[in-house]
């Protein structure tokens, strides 16, 4: 039996749960089709236990270096089968909050792997969601008059080299380890790999990543990859930059696994009990029924317009499924200018130059809008200003002085083109500076804004005024 609705939704991560939850909103009916849990890969093998473990990880240090604060502790040890329990207990609790909030917005979930079928007898254009359920009962028909696509994306690999989740891991699979290795290998040094590196050197694993560009963080602003760098080596993690991993030479060992990479014209073997394969993820475009609809890929995603239609009018995609920026926060406000969209609502889309990017490490790191190599490759006169974090006194009190918060200016205009920190909460402060983005304020407006002392923020306020040589601490 076939059943109507407004909108259905493929795929029920943060990007197509959030999405239902506003056009529920605005009146419409709503299903979500999800083959595994509510919440996606965000919730459940991604964003929030890999921050609980990081969390875990920063604590641990914190205890082992509590001398530092006058706070004597004799051999603090690591249970890691609690901290994988804490991860778990925080997971269920927001997966229930979601489960919550379909039912508060009175939103039919589906639980299967959902597929969009051609015109049929069911309807005269494509789009139809025919549904293989979980339990094995017969497909159901859904028959929207919108269809959202928010399939998301899984790790890739190299070419090749298959993830067995034991010894050669994804990121969703080191997410399960119930032990810590001696040693692990972490092929690519992006944000997921430097957040893995970060963490498991915290907790005492012997930690190598191997990047195939000349930085660490090739995407970041370059003072930000150095002292990032700096700092994880400081911890211990070793880093090669410039290593072409070989993919046919990966190889599966008694000890664990063994990694062969070239560098400087010499191959080099490095062998760990875990290898870590972090080189970015792919889009989940596959067996959805693409191949029955007008949708284009192109580059291995969906292609949408800046309204994020497909080539089929009604059929919406959002998300790490339509390339661009795969952060769950983007997804969300892509869901919700969709689905305004579809209503007829005045419409937000995401501009990539507004979106905050964080890296949960230790240190951590943001960054909003151009770097300083980004804004001189598009012909602006930059100006910069930057303030560290050892002059600042809260950083002092919270015991960590590492990093920088960084602005890079229009020396013309003086309008804010990219902001950049690393070092204690700067996830937590970046977003000011997103603001400061979004109502395309100057530096000056920044550094007029009182930051209250003593406190972190102060480090923003430093280094907009530093743009024009006025920091008040510099020195």
């Amino acid at each position: 039996m076939a059943k109507e609705y407004d909108l259905v939704i493929l795929g029920a991560g943060t990007g197509g749960y959030v999405a239902a939850i506003r056009a529920s909103q605005l009146g419409m009916t709503v299903a979500v089709v999800e083959k595994e849990k509510l919440g996606g890969t965000c919730l459940h093998k991604g964003c929030i236990p890999s921050k609980a473990l990081l969390r875990s990880a920063e604590v641990f240090k914190t205890v082992k270096e509590a001398e530092t604060f006058g706070v004597s502790l004799d051999n603090p040890v690591l249970d890691f089968t609690a901290v994988q329990k804490r991860k778990s207990a925080i997971v269920d609790q927001l997966y229930k909050g979601v489960q919550h909030l379909m039912k508060k917005g009175k939103i039919d979930v589906y639980e299967g792997f959902g597929r969009i079928l051609g015109p049929s007898i069911f309807s005269p254009t494509a789009g139809t969601v025919s549904i293989e359920n979980n339990d094995g009962s017969e497909n159901e028909m859904l028959i929207p008059k919108y269809v959202l696509i928010a399939t998301g994306s899984k790790p890739k690999t190299l070419p090749g080299v298959k993830l067995d989740e034991k010894n050669i891991l994804s990121s969703e699979g080191a997410l399960q380890l119930e032990s810590l290795p001696a040693s692990i290998s972490i092929i690519g040094g992006g944000v997921i790999g430097i957040e893995w590196a970060s963490m498991l050197v915290d907790f005492g694993v012997e930690v190598t990543v191997l990047e195939y560009a000349s930085r660490i963080l090739p995407l970041e602003d370059l003072d930000v990859s150095k002292e990032m760098q700096r700092s994880l080596k400081k911890k211990g993690v070793k880093i090669i930059t410039d290593a072409k991993v070989l993919a046919d030479q990966l190889d599966i060992t008694e000890d664990g696994v063994s990694v062969a990479y070239e560098h400087k014209g010499k191959t080099t073997h490095v062998s760990s009990e875990k290898a870590l394969i972090s080189i970015g993820r792919t889009a989940n475009v596959t067996d959805i029924g693409l191949e029955n609809t007008d949708i284009q890929i192109k580059n291995d995603v969906i292609h949408v317009n800046e309204y994020y239609q497909t080539k089929e009018a009604h059929i919406y995609a959002i998300g790490d499924v339509i390339g661009g920026l795969q952060l769950a926060h983007v997804a969300s406000h892509e869901g919700i200018a969709a689905v305004e969209h579809m209503a007829g609502k005045a419409s937000h889309p995401v501009e990539d130059l507004h979106v905050p990017k964080c890296i949960y490490s230790s240190p951590e790191a943001a960054s909003v809008g151009l770097s300083e190599q980004a804004a001189k490759e598009q012909g602006y006169s930059v100006k910069i200003g930057k303030f560290s974090f050892k002059a600042i006194g809260k950083a002092l009190v919270y015991g960590d002085t590492s990093g920088f918060v960084k602005f890079v200016s229009d020396a013309e205009t003086n309008d804010l083109l990219g902001v950049h920190m690393i070092g204690p909460h700067v996830t937590d402060m970046i977003s000011e500076a997103a603001l400061a983005k979004v109502l395309d304020a100057a530096d000056w407006e920044v550094a007029s804004t009182i930051h209250p002392h003593p406190s972190l923020s102060e480090a923003i306020g430093e280094a907009a005024l530093a743009v024009d040589g006025k920091e008040i601490h510099g020195g």
